[in-house]
């Protein structure tokens, strides 16, 4: 009569050991999903883009993000737009307009409400942008640059309000770090009627052709400086008093990233993309 075959028990800890290297082993195999980069607008959004450089974000949200109801504006004249960008600001322009969006030169960004073709459109924007504001070179010291600066942004605050639709929101964008952090960007909004919705990494790779341009023009000779490699975040801005509930879908802005607090309330929140 044949034996019964000894059952094996393995020792627990060889059998930690095994469940260990299968799960090293796992963690080899699994790709960890990377996030995507936030876009605050929608293609169907009515978009208004204040104070462009060279205007290749907005060829850039139109050509590659299928934006079709943009109206795209600077600072400068168009005479002094092309000499401070030459030749990109007039190829970028001519681009724009064949495409059916709107340009407009020498517009004040704290004085938007004025503007009569930015008024007799009304309050009917879905997302006002102004990326990298910044008044120039008028002050070395500091303080008086920080001053200048907060300055520009509650003008343009108060102005964008009045143009905004129900839901509509406004972004801004700015270099992470010093000078910029000390602006406050985020008091300067609830100051002026505004409440944060959230903000996220400014990811210049998602617009394909931008390239950040400085408030005194191109570079001689092209090279050196390339902003759009700094780290930058957008702030996302909507009314304290458009109601309804907030995040990027709600408030015509792209991806969500809101948080919630107990009792259903949500407040503002910090994405990663």
């Amino acid at each position: 009569m044949p034996k019964p075959r000894r059952k094996i028990v393995a020792h627990p800890k060889t059998l930690a050991k095994q469940q260990s290297t299968k799960a090293v082993q796992a963690g080899k195999t699994a790709t960890p999903q990377k996030s995507k980069p936030t876009i605050p607008f929608h293609a169907e959004d009515r978009i208004l883009l204040i104070g462009e450089g060279d205007f290749s974000f907005a060829k850039s949200i139109v050509e590659h993000h299928g934006c079709y109801q943009v109206t795209a504006t600077c600072y400068d004249s168009q005479q002094s737009l092309y000499e401070k960008y030459e030749p990109q600001a007039e190829l970028h322009t001519n681009y724009l307009e064949e495409a059916g969006q709107t340009v407009l030169y020498g517009i004040n960004a704290t004085a938007l409400d004025r503007t009569k073709p930015l008024v007799a459109v009304g309050p009917q924007w879905d997302v006002v942008i102004f990326n990298f504001p910044h008044v120039g070179g008028k002050s070395k010291d500091v303080n008086r640059q920080v001053r200048f600066n907060q300055e520009l942004l509650v003008g343009f605050f108060k102005a964008a309000v009045h143009l905004l639709a129900d839901h509509g929101t406004i972004v801004v964008t700015l270099f992470e770090g010093e000078p910029y952090d000390l602006w406050n960007i985020r008091d300067l909004a609830r100051h002026s009627g505004l409440e944060v919705q959230r903000s996220f990494k400014f990811a210049a790779e998602v617009y394909p052709d931008y390239s950040h341009t400085r408030t005194l023009g191109n570079i001689d000779g092209g090279g050196g400086w390339k902003g759009e490699s700094r780290q930058a975040r957008s702030f996302v801005f909507q009314r304290k008093d458009a109601g309804g509930e907030k995040g990027s879908d709600a408030g015509r802005g792209g991806k969500t990233g809101k948080k919630r607090k107990r009792g259903g309330e949500e407040e503002s929140s910090d994405d990663d993309g």
